[in-house]
């Protein structure tokens, strides 16, 4: 039968099956694949494309600037390995028929194999993301200034970011479909980033949405610059519809070098020395502006012990140790402006907008306590490493629970009242810490009996008399006879 195949198609050649290998004229792209075995075609192939994985692909970002990365970055590899076998089968298998006019075509025609390659495009994404990036130019907002009463727009600017997922796809399509192997450039996409903002928006932020004053007049120098440099740090702030603000971040870090001084704060119910003691009056003081032009707080904490600058529940306290922080959005539709200064041991926060509330509009917040908790007595701390006569004395805390209410009104009639925070204040009982160190049995005993009255004012009654009593003559040295007739030296 096989006889009569080759009588009737002479040029059909039989090929041993324990030998396959692939007849002329058959390429993988322009790979010669012509008498190669499966292994070494496949071989021929990866050696091609490790090849071309070290040439290197320029990625045009912003500003021309490029980034030169290779093919094998890209996570370049060979896909459709399926192709050797293909090669390998081709003429061989099939009916006698297909076999003959396969190796006939290919005396006039090569038989050419598609390579497909194909990329990695976590590993594109990531090196956009690490290297590419870092030449984006950001849009830069409008903003604003206010200098002796009057507003100055600060410019914007258009912004060029390079489009991360239409550029990832844009590489992989270029290194799949359109690349020949050559060293070759790939333009990203680029965006424009529109700055927020104009000069005719924010030229009509004139009208005072809320503003508020709290006295800081009995503080010492030190609380006092604190207050006056934490309200520079916030005035000025120019907040886009949605813009959150964090008064910690605006504020913070509490160093010297931020222009901040020790001062009191509260800590666990104690008053302490620190870097920015008295800021809590700056959030609180815009708390309380913030209230009055109706943005939406997201975050508020009371203070751990009453304060006297505000009323109870129109406090808001901050703590960078203790995760307290003062938040809130601009939840309106046109831009604020924060204004904020200090006079006469005064601090003002002026909050500027476009008012688009009604003019009967109008808010107030009331204060009210709902508990009252009094101490019942003193405490007294005794350190056996202070001298007698030493006494540090914190004044007393009453607790509260307090709630503030929001009344709004139009036209001069209440339409609604709700509670818009509650508050618990810590009781502190007046606290001494008392100094027992002492020589001076008498002094010793006069203190501890103060002491154990429980009373500071007995205390304070027993250190003055201790301080008026004359130090006790030292007992001279003295000779006496024994009956023995002997000199002895007196204990």
């Amino acid at each position: 039968m096989m006889a009569l195949l080759i009588c009737l198609f002479p040029g059909l050649k039989v090929q041993a099956a324990s030998n396959p290998v692939i007849h002329q004229g058959v390429y993988a792209e322009n790979i010669d694949l012509s008498g190669l075995t499966k292994e070494q075609a496949k071989q021929k192939i990866e050696s091609y494309v490790e090849g071309i994985s070290q040439t290197p692909i320029s990625l045009k970002t912003v500003s021309d600037n490029t980034v030169t990365v290779t093919a094998a970055d890209l996570g370049l590899t060979w896909k459709n390995k399926d192709i050797v076998d293909k090669a390998v089968e081709l003429g061989k298998t099939g009916n006698v028929v297909s076999r003959y006019k396969q190796l006939k075509d290919l005396e006039t025609h090569n038989q050419i194999y598609e390579l497909e390659l194909t990329v990695d495009t976590t590993k594109i994404e990531n090196l956009i993301n690490e290297h590419c990036l870092t030449y984006n130019i950001p849009a830069k907002d409008f903003g604003l200034t206010r200098e002796n009463g009057e507003f100055q727009v600060v410019e914007g600017q258009i912004g060029y970011e390079v489009n991360v997922s239409e550029s990832v796809d844009k590489v992989a399509t270029f290194m799949t479909e359109a690349w020949d192997g050559a060293e070759a450039t790939v333009d990203l996409v680029i965006v424009e980033t529109t700055p927020r903002g104009s000069r005719e928006e924010l030229m009509g932020l004139t009208d005072i949405l809320g503003t508020y004053t709290t006295s800081y007049t009995t503080s010492g120098s030190s609380r006092s610059a604190n207050v006056a440099n934490g309200c520079r740090l916030i005035n000025g702030t120019l907040m886009y519809p949605g813009d959150s603000f964090s008064t910690l971040a605006k504020i913070t870090p509490f160093s010297e070098a931020n222009g901040y001084y020790l001062a009191g704060s509260y800590l666990n119910g104690t008053v302490v020395e620190t870097l920015g003691g008295g800021i809590c009056q700056v959030s609180t003081t815009l708390y309380n502006a913030v209230l009055r032009s109706e943005l939406e707080v997201t975050n508020r904490s009371c203070h751990s012990m009453i304060i006297n600058y505000v009323k109870p529940s129109e406090d808001a306290a901050i703590s960078e140790s203790g995760g307290k922080d003062f938040e809130f959005v601009n939840n309106l539709d046109h831009p604020i402006y924060i204004e904020g200064y200090t006079e006469n041991k005064h601090i003002t926060f002026n909050i500027y907008g476009v008012e688009t509330r009604d003019p009967g509009h109008s808010v107030e917040y009331l204060s009210e306590i709902l508990e009252t908790y009094n101490p019942t007595g003193d405490v007294i701390n005794q350190n056996a490493g202070l001298p007698v006569g030493y006494i540090s004395v914190q004044s007393v805390h009453i607790g509260y629970k307090a709630q503030l209410w929001k009344i709004v009104k139009e036209n001069g009639n209440e339409v609604s009242r709700e509670v818009i925070n509650t508050s618990y204040y810590k009781l502190v009982p007046r606290t001494a810490v008392v100094g027992t160190a002492t020589d001076n049995p008498t002094a010793a005993a006069m203190i501890q009996a103060a002491i154990a009255t429980g009373s500071i004012d007995e205390v304070k009654a027993a250190i003055a008399a201790i301080q008026a009593t004359p130090a006790p003559t030292p007992v001279p040295e003295t000779t006496e006879t024994t009956e023995a007739g002997q000199d002895s030296v007196a204990p």
